[in-house]
Parts: structure tokens; sequence; C-alpha cells
């Protein structure tokens, strides 16, 4: 068997080649960024110029590739149009392992749902492991290393991910996201619905009964599908009432957690449930959730004026969700578009003001049909929009849009945001 591995330095395809040696296969590295071998391979394996050259598929019977590469675009462009088979590093990972699999998916929440599941059932005493998009990459991952395994899937990974029939799965909501991968809405939507694709009618697919698009889906899987919601309570499914969430019939306290963590919380306790975790378990994460970093994080209130971080929300769907949290707003937008409509970022309700910056930051203030301006970096856009707060404000990072404009990922720019604020007088 002869592999080409594309993206050689990328996270888990070392782990991923190691794989493939051990399996004695032939094995080709191509990487245009960091051309090179892990050491204890270099012997093993044949490393390709950086310069891409499409001859080399001549020799090839099978593709691991890493979820930088779109499918739209050279190199994987031409692998697919000479019809060898596809693989992701997290698909190849699988197909080593033997273990029950809990996967997530959706547009917006996919981390929260799969850290807050991991510890519902290390809560019950079941040893699971957070993988894939986050934690360990799949490939790294080894025959008893734990009980289950519980994977964020992102629809870079789930394109090419294999078969794959998981234990219990989610898709949390659909929005257009990653367009400029995958080329259109519609490869978007089918890359998602891979994740319950090959179900057998014993898996658990947990769904987002507000979603029209998700429950379109749902309706035509071949599983057993539980309805999700963070506003009601769905007959015969999961949801909330009043301030409790129900999951099965049992109500836990959730008075401090707004309607969208609300959802990811029920859609948690839903597939832990389905793996064994007790109510116990869910209750204690449940009660004492906290959002983690970089999602509408309270990073301070000066003046009256609280500064809150969602660095990690990069598409319209993810602000329009945020602004929804928060009474008076105004809503420090813009970065790197990744192909999307910015037309609901521009005009979210309800805004006080929308100030823009970054690549994008004039294409949203002109599409604005209220109080808007462009002010070219985050940091120019952070000094404008204290200008316009008055106590009782929220301003609120929750840019719409990628960081890779002017920073290496959400997490640098939301750090960066936190620091802005500490420098204010009155920080706290």
């Amino acid at each position: 068997m002869r592999y080409l591995v594309l993206g050689s330095s990328l996270r888990g395809l070392a782990d991923a080649t190691r794989l493939a040696v051990a399996d004695g296969a032939q094995v080709m590295l191509f990487d245009a960024e960091r051309p090179g071998a892990p050491d204890d391979l270099a012997d093993r394996v044949t490393v390709l110029s950086p310069v891409w050259s499409a001859n080399v598929l001549d020799n090839v019977d099978r593709v691991i590739t890493s979820p930088w590469f779109a499918e739209t675009r050279s190199p994987l462009s031409e692998v697919l149009a000479a019809g060898i088979d596809v693989i992701t590093e997290a698909g190849f990972g699988l197909e080593h392992l033997d273990v029950p699999v809990v996967a997530i998916t959706g547009t917006n929440g996919k981390t929260t749902v799969t850290e807050v599941t991991t510890a519902m059932l290390e809560g019950s005493g079941i040893a699971a492991l957070a993988a894939g998009n986050i934690g360990r990459p799949v490939s790294a991952i080894r025959q008893g290393d734990a009980e289950v395994l519980v994977l964020e899937l992102s629809s870079y990974q789930l394109r090419f991910l294999g078969p794959f029939d998981p234990s219990a799965c989610a898709i949390l909501n659909l929005a257009a996201d990653h367009l400029d991968w995958h080329g259109s809405m519609d490869a978007y939507i089918d890359a998602k619905a891979r994740i319950f694709a090959d179900a057998g009618p014993e898996t658990v697919l947990a769904y987002n009964a507000d979603d029209a698009l998700v429950s379109s889906l749902a309706s035509a899987a071949s599983c057993r599908t539980v309805a999700c919601s963070g506003v009601s309570l769905p007959l015969g499914g999961n949801g909330v009432r009043g301030d409790e969430i129900i999951i099965e019939g049992c109500a836990f306290n959730a008075a401090h957690i707004d309607e969208t963590y609300r959802f990811n919380l029920v859609v948690a306790g839903t597939l832990a449930r389905s793996l064994g975790a007790t109510n116990g378990a869910v209750g204690a994460v449940i009660e004492s959730f906290v959002p983690g970093p970089h999602r509408r994080e309270l990073v301070g209130i000066v003046g009256g004026v609280a500064f809150v971080n969602d660095s990690k929300a990069t598409n319209p769907h993810a602000t329009v969700a945020a602004v929804a949290a928060f009474p008076s707003v105004i809503l420090l937008a813009g970065g790197r578009n990744k192909g999307l409509d910015l037309q609901p970022l521009a005009n979210v309700e309800p805004v006080k003001a929308i100030v823009t910056f970054g690549e994008s930051g004039r294409d949203i203030a002109a599409l604005s049909t209220g109080r808007a301006a462009y002010a070219g970096n985050l940091d120019d856009a952070f000094r404008v929009a204290i200008e316009i707060a008055e106590p009782g404000d929220t301003i609120l990072l929750s840019p719409g849009c990628a960081s890779f404009d002017e920073f290496t990922s959400y997490e640098e720019r939301g750090r960066y945001f936190r620091d802005l604020v500490s420098t204010l007088d009155g920080a706290a």
C-alpha cells in the first residue's frame, strides 16, 4: 500500500504517518511550508519537494490529509480528480481503534459540548478522553487509552472521515461557515451530515429541535434521534422548563445559564447519559458550569461598562447568538471573512453601535443600516467603542470572522482584548 500524507508538519499528521508505517505502508510526505519527516521516521519515509507536482499521484493508493487542505484547491482537488481514496487524520486514527465514540459537530458550540460531555462521563467514573478538533489528535490515541472517546469533529474532518458508526453523536446547529473551503453551502451541509450517515439503529443522534435545517437532516437519519432544545421541552426529547434543564425526565437547576449554553448542556447531558453517565454527575457539571475562555467571557467592568470576550465567535451565526445574551451592546466585529454573507453580522439586533476592524471591517460597516464605524485594527476599534459606551452598556468582542488577518488565532485575539481592558483605569 502506498500512502501520501498531505501536511506532514500539521497537527496529528506525524502520528498518522507513524500508524501508516507501522501498517507496513510505503509513505510519502508533502508539506509546502515545513517539508520534513519526524526524526524517528526519517529513514522510513520519502519527503517530497515543497513544490507540488501532480505527477506524484501516479504512485499513490491512498491520501491522508490535514484539514488545512481545501477540497476545492490543489493539491487535494487533483487527488479527488484522480479518483484516489482520501481520508482525514481523524478517520485514519479511528480505523486503528475499537472503542465507543461520541461525536459532536455543528457550526458553533462544538468545543463546549465536547468538554462538558467528557466531564459528565468522567464524573461518572468512566475514563473518557476528549479528542479530534481539541485535545489529542485521534491518530495519537492508542487502544486502551480511554473507555470512551468524545470527538469534536469539524466539517473538514468529517468530509473525508470514512465509514463511521458512533455510539452517539450530535449536530448542534447549521449556518454558513467555511464556504471558502467546501465551495458551497450544500457541500458544507453534506460534510456535517456525515456524522450520522453510516450510523446504525442503536446510535443516539441528539439534534437541535429549534434549527429547521438540522431537524430536516435528522428526520432522514436511520438511527435513534433525540430532539434537544435550549428554550423549551420538545415532546419526547430533552430541553428546558423554566429555569430547569430536563434530561430523561430528571430536572437540573440552570438559572444562571443563558439559553445558548442551556442548549449545549442539554445535548451534552443527552450524549453522556446514553453512554452511562449518572444523573448525579450530569447535575454536578450543569450546576457548576462556566463558559470556557474566549466564549462570552466577562473580562471586567469599568465605569459601569462590561467588557466581554467572545473571540471564539468566528462566524455571523455565533455573533448573533452572543449579542442576544446582553441588553445593550456595542459590538466589535471584523477580521478575515471565510466566504460568508456578512449581512447578518452587519445588522445583528439589538445593538447600540457596531465598530468594525480588520480585512472585512469596511464591508461590514458599509452593509450596516444602523450606527456603524470602521476603525482599522482591534486596538483602534476598542478605543472608539470606549468613546461611545455609557454605564450599562456591554462592549462585546464577537468578531463573526476569522482572526488570521491580524492574529494567529482566536485565542491570541481574545488575549489581546483582555490586555486592552486591563490597561483601563479602574479595571476589575
